[in-house]
C-alpha cells in the first residue's frame, strides 16, 4: 500500500527528469564532443548516453535505449570507441551539464542552499533504485556522485531517469508494444515527441512509422485519424501504472513531504530552464 498521493512520484520523476535530459538538446554537448572528434549527433547522444555501460556495441544499446533503429546505431557503435574512450565521453557529458545548468538556471541558483537541498532529496530517493533487471540505471549507479550540487543534482536526475526507463521497457515489453509501436502511440497521447522528431533523431523512415500506425489499428487501439481509441487510451495509461509501480520505491523511501518538496524545486529550475530555451518549442505534438 503507497503512504503517498496517487501519481506523486510521476509528478516528481517528471519535474526533475528534464533537467538530466535537456543536456541532449543542449548546443553545449555537441561543442563538447566536437573537442574530442565526434561531430554527428546521433554519434554524440550514444556515446554521451551508453558510457556507462563501457565500449558496448550496437547491440546493448539498440536493447537498453529501446525506440531507436539498429540501423542507426550500428553506424555508430562501437565505432565511436576508437575515438572517444567511455571516461572520456562521460567527462565530456558532465562537462555540458555543468554549462548547460548555469547556463539556464542562472549562477546565483546553480550556488543557492535550494540546489543543495534539491541534491539532497534526489539523492536520497535514489537510494532505494535496484539494479535488477534496468542495465541504464545499474551503470550509472556506479558512477561516482559530483562533489557540487548542482551536479549532484543532475547526477541524482539521471539515476532517477534511468531507474524509471527501465521499468517503462519491461511495461512496453508486457503491453506487446514494439519500438515504433511504442512512440506512435505516445505521440497520440499529446504527450510525446513530435513524428518530425522521431523521424529525424530515431532512424525511423515514414514507411515504419506508417505500418507502426496499420498495426495499432488492426489492434483496435488507433482510430481511422490515428487517434487513440477508448482501448488505446487506456493501454498507454496502464502502461504509465505499471510503471509507477516499478518504480515507487524511490518515493516511498523519500516519503510524501520529501517529495512534494522535490517536486515544488524541480519545477521551479524545470520553469527557468524552458523559458531560457532548453528545448525545442515543436519538441512535443501530434502533428
Amino acid at each position: 500500500m503507497s503512504t503517498l498521493p496517487p501519481r506523486a512520484g510521476r509528478r516528481c520523476h517528471n519535474s526533475v527528469n528534464p533537467l538530466h535530459s535537456c543536456v541532449y538538446f543542449s548546443p553545449d554537448l555537441g561543442a563538447e564532443f566536437g573537442k574530442l572528434g565526434i561531430d554527428d549527433p546521433s554519434a554524440t547522444y550514444f556515446a554521451a548516453r551508453a558510457a556507462a555501460l563501457g565500449a558496448v556495441g550496437a547491440g546493448a544499446v539498440t536493447s537498453t535505449f529501446y525506440n531507436f533503429n539498429h540501423e542507426l546505431v550500428s553506424r555508430h557503435l562501437p565505432a565511436v570507441w576508437s575515438v572517444v574512450s567511455p571516461q572520456a565521453a562521460l567527462d565530456a557529458r558532465l562537462r555540458a551539464a555543468d554549462s548547460t545548468l548555469r547556463r539556464l538556471l542562472g549562477e546565483e541558483a546553480v550556488a543557492s542552499p535550494e540546489m543543495a537541498e534539491a541534491a539532497g532529496l534526489a539523492l536520497r530517493a535514489a537510494e532505494a533504485c535496484t539494479r535488477h533487471a534496468r542495465p541504464l540505471y545499474a551503470a550509472h549507479a556506479d558512477l561516482p556522485v559530483p562533489d557540487e550540487p548542482h551536479l549532484a543534482f543532475w547526477h541524482a536526475a539521471t539515476l532517477l531517469r534511468e531507474h524509471r526507463g527501465d521499468a517503462h521497457l519491461a511495461a512496453l515489453l508486457a503491453a506487446g508494444l514494439d519500438p515504433v509501436e511504442a512512440l506512435v502511440s505516445h505521440t497520440a497521447t499529446g504527450k510525446g515527441m513530435a513524428p518530425r522528431w522521431i523521424l529525424g533523431t530515431r532512424g525511423w523512415r515514414r514507411a515504419d512509422w506508417d505500418a507502426a500506425v496499420e498495426r495499432l489499428r488492426g489492434r483496435g487501439l488507433l482510430d481511422d485519424a490515428g487517434e487513440l481509441t477508448d482501448a488505446g487510451t487506456a493501454l498507454r495509461a496502464g502502461l504509465e501504472e505499471a510503471t509507477d509501480r516499478m518504480d515507487a520505491a524511490p518515493y516511498e523511501h523519500l516519503g510524501a513531504e520529501g517529495v512534494e518538496r522535490l517536486t515544488e524545486l524541480g519545477r521551479g529550475y524545470l520553469f527557468t530552464a524552458a523559458a531560457a530555451g532548453a528545448f525545442p518549442d515543436d519538441l512535443v505534438g501530434k502533428g
